[in-house]
C-alpha cells in the first residue's frame, strides 16, 4: 500500500517538524530533568492548532482524519516524546471515544476544554489487579438517585492529576465478566475522587503516571459515556486509536535518533576518516533506514484505513509492536555510534532511549498485541478483543 500526501498534508507536516525544531526541541531537556508537565508547549500547540484536530468543525475542531494527526505526532515527537503524547491524546483516545459516544450536551462540555485549553484527557484502566487482564478490574459503579457512586483504586494513570477529565473503565452494580464494563467521565474536581501518589518513571517524565482513588466518588448520570452490555468491546474499539497514537510517538523518537546517528556518522573522523566509511556502521545506518520505514508504512496504512473513525484492533497492533520494538533498537544503536558522547546527558540520545522503552509496556504489551494478532490470524481462537 503506497501512501502520497496531499500538498495540504505535506504542509501540515512541515509546520509540526518547524514547531518542534524551534521551540519544542530545546525544552525537551528541561521536561526531562525538571519531571515538570510541559504547559508551555500546550500553549503552543493549541496556538498551531494540534489539539482536537480530529474533533468536527461544528464543535470548533478541524475534523481533520486520523492520518494527519499522525503526521503531527511523528514531528513532535522527534523533539520531544512527552508532547508528542500530548498530542496523541488530546485527538485519540478520549477525545475519539467522547466523538463517538458521546451525547451532545458532553460533547460541548468537554470539547472546548481540549481546543481551548489544551486538556489532555486521561483513560484510566489499570489496578493493582488488572493490568494486561482488562477485565479483571474492580473499581465499582453503583447506580444511586441521580448517577452513580464510584468507588476503586487505579494506578499507572497517564496525566493523574494535570488532566482534568478522566475516562474510567468500572464494574457496573458487579456485574461480571467483560459484559459488566463500562465508561464514566469522571472531572478532577469531584468530591469522593482523590489523585494519589506519583510514579518516578524511567522516562516521558514531564508526564505523571500515578494512582487516582474513588471514595463514595458520586458520578452524575450525564456523565455516563458508555454503558454495560457491549461498552468493554466499544471502549476498546476507541483504545485502538491511542495504541496507534503510541506506535507514531515511538516513530518519532526513533526517526529523531536516526537523524542524529545520520549526521554525526558522516561528521565525525576516526583513524583519517569519516566513521560512516566503515561497514559495520553502514549497515546499522542501512538497518535503520529500513525499519523506520516499515514502521511508517504499518502506521500510516493504520491511520488510513481509520480514515476519521478508530483505527482496526489488528492493524493498530501490527503498528504499536513493530513501532515499539524498532523505536527501541533504533535508540540504542544511534547512542552506540555517538559513542561516550551519546550516553552522556549533554545530547538527547539517552533521552530517547529511555522514552522509547515505554511503548513495548504501555497501551498492551508487546506480547499482548501479538496475542491479539494471533486471535485475528488464527481461526482457532475465540476473539474477544475489539
Amino acid at each position: 500500500m503506497t501512501f502520497v500526501l496531499t500538498p495540504e498534508q505535506e504542509a501540515l507536516r512541515g509546520r509540526a517538524r518547524e514547531l518542534a525544531d524551534t521551540l519544542f526541541a530545546d525544552r525537551a531537556a528541561r521536561w526531562d530533568a525538571s519531571e515538570e508537565y510541559p504547559w508551555d508547549n500546550v500553549k503552543d500547540l493549541v496556538g498551531a492548532g494540534f489539539m482536537g484536530m480530529t474533533i468536527p468543525a461544528a464543535h470548533g475542531g478541524g475534523e481533520r482524519p486520523v492520518l494527519d494527526v499522525v503526521l503531527v505526532i511523528e514531528e513532535i515527537a522527534r523533539a520531544c516524546g512527552i508532547t508528542g503524547r500530548i498530542v496523541v491524546e488530546g485527538n485519540l483516545g478520549v477525545v475519539g471515544a467522547l466523538q463517538a459516544y458521546g451525547t451532545e450536551a458532553q460533547k460541548r462540555r468537554w470539547f472546548p476544554w481540549v481546543l481551548q485549553d489544551g486538556e489532555k484527557p486521561a483513560i484510566c484502566i489499570s489496578e493493582p489487579a488488572a493490568g494486561s487482564a482488562a477485565t479483571d478490574l474492580t473499581t465499582r459503579a453503583e447506580r444511586v438517585s441521580g448517577g452513580f457512586r464510584l468507588t476503586g483504586h487505579k494506578c499507572w494513570i497517564t496525566g493523574a492529576g494535570t488532566s482534568r477529565l478522566y475516562l474510567v473503565f468500572a464494574r457496573f452494580d458487579d456485574r461480571p465478566g467483560d459484559e459488566g464494563i463500562g465508561g464514566l467521565l469522571v472531572e478532577r474536581d469531584t468530591p469522593g475522587f482523590r489523585i494519589g501518589r506519583r510514579e518516578p518513571m524511567m522516562g516521558l517524565r514531564g508526564i505523571p503516571e500515578g494512582e487516582l482513588h474513588f471514595e463514595d466518588c458520586l458520578v452524575p448520570a450525564d456523565n455516563l459515556l458508555v454503558a454495560p452490555g457491549d461498552g468493554f468491546k466499544k471502549l476498546m474499539h476507541a483504545y485502538n486509536g491511542q495504541r496507534l497514537g503510541a506506535a507514531t510517538v515511538a516513530l518519532g523518537l526513533a526517526q529523531g535518533a536516526y537523524e542524529r546517528a545520520l549526521a554525526y556518522a558522516t561528521r565525525r573522523r576516526q583513524f583519517g576518516r569519516p566513521i560512516a566509511d566503515f561497514q559495520g556502521l553502514r549497515w546499522k545506518l542501512a538497518d535503520m533506514a529500513i525499519k523506520l520505514d516499515a514502521a511508517r508504512l504499518l502506521v500510516h496504512r493504520a491511520a488510513a484505513r481509520a480514515g476519521r473513525g478508530f483505527p482496526d484492533a489488528l492493524d493498530a497492533a501490527k503498528a504499536k509492536t513493530f513501532a515499539a520494538e524498532t523505536a527501541q533498537e533504533i535508540t540504542s544503536q544511534a547512542l552506540q555510534i555517538h559513542g561516550a558522547a551519546g550516553y552522556g546527558r549533554s545530547l538527547p540520545l539517552e533521552r530517547m532511549m529511555r522514552d522509547a522503552r515505554m511503548f513495548a509496556i504501555g497501551g498492551g504489551t508487546v506480547e499482548m498485541m501479538r496475542n491479539l494478532i494471533a486471535d485475528r490470524i488464527l481461526p482457532t481462537r475465540a476473539n474477544w478483543r475489539a
